[in-house]
């Protein structure tokens, strides 16, 4: 079984703060990254939540991002996405610099993201909250005079991206009458109705009980190589199992990154995280 590594946090030594992260050697690694950072910093106030980030997701990889909390890795999403602007650094889609580019634009270039608490609309039903989202994406009102349940152009993609999570059958359920686990499934359905190139999840398995927890992950595991996925997540057994690349983020920077057995084994994230020589 791997190490829970992410329940162990230690101080970590000032030669592992150094130590740049060791190269991935996974297929998808080769490939030109998609989406990159490239040195990001943020303060908030005298705390610095990244420093001089270093990261990059290739077309299809599943990238894990694990560490302590307060590593910096919600954070970290945060910039990748526009929701927070860096002090210093860039981020990279396909090779364009996006680091000035708001939340909406780069939603529409192909980055979606996911959150730790669900983000939905109570009172409407399952469908009506994917179908806003691809009206949103679309920019466009598709006829004000027609019933929304009547557009193709809404329903259609909407129905898919349920289809893809497994939440066809719940479309004209009221959101207030799922479980947990399926506002999880909703809210990835809604990422992916904006047709992503890139997802960020973050902590896709919170609060899910054993059994939510192990449909989700083969939902994931279901999704890999069709689209790139960076993952904030503490459950481990999962990240070993989904991710192509692990990185560690201690105190905002990457210590590590290269495949789960190699950062597993590394002895700076041995000793980040375990205190062991």
């Amino acid at each position: 079984m791997p190490v829970d590594l992410a329940a162990h946090p230690a101080p970590l030594p000032a030669q592992a703060r150094t130590a740049a992260p060791r190269p991935a050697r996974t297929p998808a690694a080769d490939a030109a990254p998609l989406l990159q950072a490239e040195g990001l910093v943020k303060r908030f106030g005298g705390l610095l939540a990244t420093d001089g980030l270093q990261l990059a997701l290739a077309p299809g990889e599943t990238h894990a991002l694990i560490g302590p909390n307060g590593a910096g890795k919600t954070t970290a999403m945060g910039l990748l996405t526009g929701e927070l602007r860096p002090d210093a650094g860039r981020v990279l889609l396909d090779g364009r610099d996006v680091t000035r580019w708001s939340v909406a634009r780069r939603a529409r270039a192909g980055i979606a993201r996911s959150y730790q608490i669900t983000q939905l609309l109570p009172g409407f039903t399952v469908l009506e909250n994917v179908m806003l989202v691809v009206q949103a994406r679309a920019g466009a009102s598709f006829g004000a005079w027609t019933p929304v349940h009547r557009q193709p152009a809404l329903t259609g993609p909407a129905l898919a991206a349920l289809e893809q999570v497994g939440l066809a059958g719940r479309a004209h359920a009221d959101v207030a009458a799922l479980a947990h686990g399926e506002h999880r499934q909703l809210e990835l359905a809604m990422a992916l109705a904006l047709q992503p190139r890139v997802l960020l999840l973050d902590e896709p398995l919170a609060g899910m009980a054993q059994g939510e927890s192990e449909r989700m992950v083969e939902l994931l595991l279901q999704l890999k190589r069709r689209y790139a996925m960076l993952l904030v997540e503490h459950d481990i057994d999962a990240v070993f199992r989904l991710a192509d690349r692990v990185s560690v983020l201690v105190d905002g920077r990457a210590i590590a990154s290269g495949a789960p057995a190699e950062v597993q084994a590394d002895p700076a994230v041995r000793r980040a995280y375990l205190g062991q020589a």
